[in-house]
């Protein structure tokens, strides 16, 4: 019996071949025209509405900026009411004008008082109750303790001085006196009592008002012609001003019916009269 030998067959070089295209599969068809210009429309509208929310992204974070600097701005420039800082010490005024949004300054004179101990929070500035803006400075004077009870000297000094300077050392001023003189200078303290450096609680002051000048009495000008009585006052450097603004039955125009200052009174170079006239 014959072996039967197999051999492998080799295909026909002239016979039918696929492409490499039919290997991978059918060709994908072209897309129709149609679709092509939808899908361009789509990516279009895509990008608008992409554009639209940056824009209103961005104007919302603009709002929210500024309305975080307008809160910012209100806060630092609202009003707040002062605390009162009297017997703290400097530490306890700092807390209660940080709690109120508010600074401290320390004023470096520091002022006797009767009833505060040294190093104590006298006075302050603006007072207590007030209202001021928010993170304003308050100003404040320590106590230097009680003062020993001894005038100051005050002779020479102006009266809204020597006053001041009484509050300051926590005395209390007695009264006081006038005289007029052009001695000294108008308006200025001239004595005291008791004098400077005297134990005192109460101290009282001689003031000059300065040396009056030529003062005249006022004359009764009722039925005089305002005319006349206006002409020999000005001449007197007296301002006169005459009106005539009411009828007044029985009377002839121009005769003075009222006048400012009265009779007797006492009027000097300069001052004002005015006289009504009738019309």
């Amino acid at each position: 019996m014959c072996a039967t030998t197999l051999v492998p067959t080799q295909p026909s070089r002239t016979g039918p071949t696929r492409s490499l295209g039919n290997i991978a599969g059918p060709a994908s068809a072209p897309s129709p025209p149609g679709l092509s210009r939808s899908g361009g429309k789509l990516r279009r509208r895509a990008l608008r509405l992409g554009m639209i929310g940056l824009l209103i992204g961005a104007v919302g974070l603009t709002f929210v900026l500024f309305g975080f600097a307008g809160l910012q701005l209100a806060l630092r420039f609202r009003e707040v009411g002062v605390p009162d800082l009297t017997n703290q010490s400097v530490d306890e005024a700092t807390t209660t004008l940080a709690d109120a949004g508010l600074a401290l300054r320390i004023e470096p004179l520091s002022r006797i008082h009767q009833a505060i101990a040294a190093g104590r929070v006298a006075a302050q500035d603006p007072a207590a109750g007030l209202t001021t803006r928010s993170r304003r400075s308050v100003k404040i004077w320590l106590s230097s303790g009680p003062s020993a009870g001894s005038a100051p000297t005050l002779i020479g000094q102006s009266e809204r001085g020597a006053l001041a300077r009484l509050q300051e050392d926590a005395l209390d001023l007695g009264g006081i006196a006038e005289i007029r003189s052009s001695r000294y200078s108008s308006n200025a303290v001239v004595a005291q009592d008791p004098p400077p450096l005297a134990s005192a609680a109460t101290v009282s002051v001689l003031l000059n008002r300065g040396e009056r000048g030529a003062t005249y009495v006022m004359p009764d000008l009722i039925g005089v012609y305002g005319t006349t009585a206006a002409e020999i006052l000005r001449a007197r450097e007296f301002r006169v001003t005459v009106v005539g603004d009411h009828p007044y039955p029985g009377v002839l125009p121009g005769i003075i019916l009222r006048q400012f200052p009265p009779a007797g009174f006492q009027i000097a170079h300069g001052e004002a009269i005015s006289l009504e006239v009738s019309r």
